[in-house]
């Protein structure tokens, strides 16, 4: 066994395969409740243009934390507290980003069905991966990660 073997922090499933199974069940929900909000298609668009805003936004969140020389994936050891480019805004902004997605998604198709998944996805990504995250990051950095979340909003 490795000496890194422990060092993650333990997410309750891995993000991308959440926000997978929230898309599949958004879908078939979206499939099976025939009812569409009433937007105008500004709205619509305005969805659609925050689904793309949030998947360049992940995109540079990621970017920045190869660049740092950090792992992205929640199940690898954390080699540093990135605190620039989207960092600086947000402490999580790939989190963020498929959040922002999966409403941008939502909106695009004007459904209700889809957008009730949403609450759960939120929920279990905070309770069962940022938190526990957080925690790891504050036991593994210290007053280093402390001061960074002292300085940066979790979310917005």
């Amino acid at each position: 066994m490795s000496d890194t073997a422990g060092d993650h922090p333990g997410v309750l499933v891995f993000p991308p395969l959440l926000f997978g199974l929230c898309l599949a069940g958004g879908t078939v929900a979206h499939v099976v409740c025939p009812y569409r909000l009433p937007l105008e298609p500004w709205a619509r668009g305005g969805g659609l243009a925050a689904g793309l805003a949030a998947v360049l936004f992940a995109i540079w969140g990621e970017r920045t934390m190869k660049a740092a020389g950090t792992n992205v994936r929640p199940n690898l050891p954390a080699l540093a507290i990135v605190s620039n480019g989207p960092f600086a805004f947000t402490r999580n902004p790939l989190y963020l980003a498929v959040v922002t997605l999966f409403a941008g998604i939502g909106i695009a198709l004007a459904s209700p069905a889809f957008l009730a998944v949403l609450p759960p996805l939120v929920l279990v990504l905070h309770f069962g991966v940022v938190l526990r995250e957080e925690r790891y990051l504050e036991a593994k950095f210290g007053d280093t990660y402390r001061g960074y979340k002292a300085r940066v909003r979790r979310w917005i």
